[in-house]
């Protein structure tokens, strides 16, 4: 039942932007509103307070900030992003976070839904997708998704006004799920049926 497993479930949201009104950040409440009966998010709000990364701070006793950031990945059954496209790339305060996971591993094996949602997104998507697969998130065709022109499909209340992307968004939503669900229950994907 969707609403037993929305108790089971908690998926840490992560908004790319740090703006206060971005529309990322809308469309995570738009997710959290429309997969409440599959899971419940609670939003990282530290992204922006996350120092630069420096590989001799990345040892036994790493800064605070990044100690409550892998903890809250950890405990976390999956995780979303939402992210914009900055100057074809992904935004600086995003990666920076992600490359403060790659010794600790908390995205290794952990179920990710990824969303960019910018005036294009393409290129950045790619490359933050890249990221991911590299430290061995579990990302299929089915939990990443592009949103162009996203200011004409979300509005300020995070409601999507555009019908197919509500359609791509709640396909993503189960979709992601069901990724928790074998994750929680051992069923991992291999490999060679992520692209299936």
């Amino acid at each position: 039942m969707p609403t037993i497993m929305s108790a089971q479930i908690r998926v840490l949201a992560i908004s790319g932007s740090t703006r206060e009104r971005s529309s990322n950040l809308y469309l995570i409440n738009a997710i959290a509103e429309m997969g409440s009966a599959f899971f419940a998010i609670d939003i990282f709000e530290g992204l922006a307070a996350i120092p630069h990364f420096n590989p001799d701070l990345d040892n036994e006793t790493p800064p605070a900030e990044v100690t409550t950031f892998r903890r809250q990945l950890k405990e976390a059954d999956g995780i979303l992003i939402c992210t914009p496209e900055y100057a074809m790339g992904v935004p600086g305060t995003l990666k920076n976070a992600i490359d403060w996971t790659v010794s600790s591993m908390e995205f290794s094996k952990k179920p990710v839904a990824l969303i960019t949602a910018s005036l294009s997104g393409e290129k950045g998507h790619a490359s933050l997708l890249g990221t991911l697969q590299v430290i061995e998130s579990q990302i299929t065709d089915d939990t990443q998704l592009i949103i162009p022109f996203v200011k004409t499909k979300i509005n300020d209340s995070s409601t999507i006004t555009d019908a197919e992307t509500s359609k791509k968004v709640m396909h993503l939503i189960q979709s992601f799920a069901e990724l928790i669900k074998r994750q929680k229950t051992g069923l991992l994907l291999i490999p060679d049926q992520i692209d299936e």
